[in-house]
C-alpha cells in the first residue's frame, strides 16, 4: 500500500487525465469548494462534503436529451472521455449506488448510465473533514478510496478500475497498514444516534403514527425554495421541456423538478393530487424514509446532512426526524 501526499495526487490526477476527464475539488473564491477540472482552481481535497450535489456530475440539473432539425433527430452525444469524480464521502458513495439502482432498475436511463458508464469514483475518507474531522471509510463501493492518516492519503484500491488507476499514480510512498487499521477502528467508532433517529422516524411513518396535523405544523414553515431538493444526492425528479433554438430547430432538455412545488404533480386536467404544502412536505420525507424503504428496501437518506444545513427554516430531514420521534414515538 501506498501513501501519498497533495503534491503527488495532483501530479496522478493530472497523468489520469488522459483517461479520463477528471473533476476534483477546487477551492473558490469564497473559500468554499467545489468539483471542477484542475485547471480551474487549486486543489482543496480537505474539508469534507462538498457543498453542492455531488451526483449532479451524473445527473446534471439541466441535461439535454436531443435536438430536432427538422426530421432529423441527434441524441446527446456521450462523453469524449469517461468521467473521473475526486472527493465523495463515504455517504456521497453510498447515495451514488443508489442512483445507480434507480436509473438501471426497468427503465434503463441512458443519459445517466453514458456519463455513469466506464467512470471512475475516488472516496475520500479519514481525518479529512473540516478542522480535521474524521469522516467514515467508505463500504467499498467506489473504485478508489483515499484514506487520510492526518499526514498522507493512503490509496485504497476497491476495484480493477481503481487498481489500474493506483498502477498510473505518480510518487507516493511504501508503507504498512498499522495506521490503516487504526483508522478502520475510529471510523467503526463514530456515532451512529442519527442513524438510529432515522431508522425509528422510517418505523413512525410505516406504522402510519404521525397523524397529518404534524404535516400542517412542518409545511407552515416551508417557503418551497427547494434547497433541500437542490442539495439531496438522491432527489431524482425532473421535468421535461423543449425550447426553439432557431427555424424548424428544437432541443429538448430535463431540468430537476422538485415535490415542494405547487406544479410538481398537477395533470393536464388542473387536478393536483399533492395540492396542499402539507402533502407536499409529507411526500418529501416519507418518500426518502418509508417509500424507498418498501420500493428498495432501504432508506433513501444516508445522512449527508446538505439538507439540514441548506434549509432556511430548520425542517431538513434530521430535524424533522427528531421533531417527529420526540412527539410519537
Amino acid at each position: 500500500m501506498k501513501a501519498y501526499d497533495e503534491t503527488d495526487l495532483a501530479l496522478s490526477f493530472q497523468a489520469l487525465g488522459a483517461d479520463y476527464d477528471v473533476r476534483v475539488p477546487i477551492l473558490l473564491s469564497d473559500g468554499t469548494r467545489s468539483l471542477g477540472r484542475l485547471e480551474e482552481g487549486k486543489m482543496a481535497l480537505a474539508g469534507g462534503k462538498l457543498g453542492a450535489k455531488p451526483t449532479s456530475v451524473f445527473f446534471p440539473q439541466m441535461d439535454l436529451v436531443f435536438q430536432q432539425k427538422g426530421t432529423n433527430v441527434r441524441m446527446q452525444a456521450p462523453p469524449s472521455k469517461p468521467l473521473m469524480v475526486v472527493g465523495l464521502t463515504a455517504q456521497d458513495a453510498d447515495c451514488l449506488a443508489f442512483l445507480d439502482r434507480f436509473f438501471s432498475t426497468n427503465f434503463k436511463d441512458d443519459l445517466y448510465r453514458q456519463k455513469r458508464m466506464n467512470s471512475a469514483v475516488v472516496v475520500l475518507s479519514g481525518k479529512c473533514g473540516r478542522d480535521g474531522e474524521m469522516l467514515r471509510l467508505s463500504s467499498g463501493n467506489c473504485d478508489l478510496e483515499l484514506v487520510f492518516d492526518g499526514d498522507r492519503y493512503l490509496a485504497l484500491a476497491h476495484s480493477q478500475t481503481g487498481k489500474a488507476m493506483a498502477e498510473k499514480m505518480k510518487g507516493g510512498l511504501e508503507t504498512d497498514e498499522i495506521s490503516l487499521g487504526r483508522l478502520q477502528r475510529e471510523s467503526k467508532a463514530l456515532p451512529d444516534d442519527e442513524l438510529k433517529l432515522l431508522q425509528r422516524a422510517s418505523s413512525l411513518l410505516l406504522d402510519n403514527k404521525v397523524p397529518e396535523d404534524f404535516w400542517v405544523d412542518i409545511s407552515n414553515r416551508c417557503i418551497a425554495c427547494t434547497a433541500c431538493n437542490l442539495a439531496c444526492p438522491t432527489c431524482n425528479c425532473f421535468d421535461v421541456f423543449d425550447w426553439k433554438c432557431g427555424d424548424s430547430c428544437v432541443n429538448r432538455y430535463r431540468l430537476w423538478d422538485s415535490c415542494q412545488l405547487d406544479g410538481f404533480m398537477r395533470e393536464a386536467s388542473g387536478h393536483n393530487p399533492m395540492g396542499t404544502e402539507a402533502l407536499r412536505t409529507r411526500r418529501r420525507i416519507h418518500h426518502k424514509l418509508a417509500a424507498d424503504v418498501i420500493r428498495w428496501g432501504q432508506m433513501g437518506c444516508f445522512l449527508c446532512g446538505r439538507c439540514d444545513e441548506v434549509c432556511p427554516t430548520g425542517i431538513g430531514i434530521k430535524a424533522v426526524s427528531r421533531e417527529m420521534v420526540e412527539k410519537y414515538g
